[in-house]
């Protein structure tokens, strides 16, 4: 399925990005594939918004890392995020799991346990 969002969504909301539009379009590719398997490929307008809150995402988490903290002694930055904390790592992301009501973006990574009783030991 061709992507729900171009260059120029991308980049109103990316804050001052000089990414080119050939820069983001694998981006593009990649958030539409995700949307794609993990809510279907229905032509809803929430799963073009999620698409592109999630390149967004992916844009930040790879190439262009938001600082929440900068110093000029020094100079030293603190980005937003650690990895492992997925979606969660940048507000992009975070707009994304508020987007998704079906909780399937959150849940993706996260594997099912099981707890089993044992009655007796004999």
């Amino acid at each position: 399925m061709a992507a729900r969002v171009v260059y120029t969504d991308i980049q109103a909301i990316l804050d001052e990005t000089d990414l080119t539009e050939s820069q983001i379009a694998p981006y593009i590719v990649s958030a539409n594939i995700m949307v794609n398997n993990v809510l279907g490929t229905g032509t809803t307008d929430i799963l073009k918004e999620i698409e592109r809150w999630l390149t967004a995402h992916m844009i930040v988490i790879t190439r262009e890392r938001q600082a929440i903290k900068e110093g000029a002694e020094g100079a030293n930055i603190e980005y937003t995020g650690k990895f492992g904390d997925a979606l969660n790592s940048t507000s992009y992301g975070q707009m994304v799991l508020q987007l998704d009501s079906t909780g399937a973006m959150a849940a993706l990574g996260k594997k099912d346990i099981s707890i089993y009783a044992i009655t007796s030991f004999e």
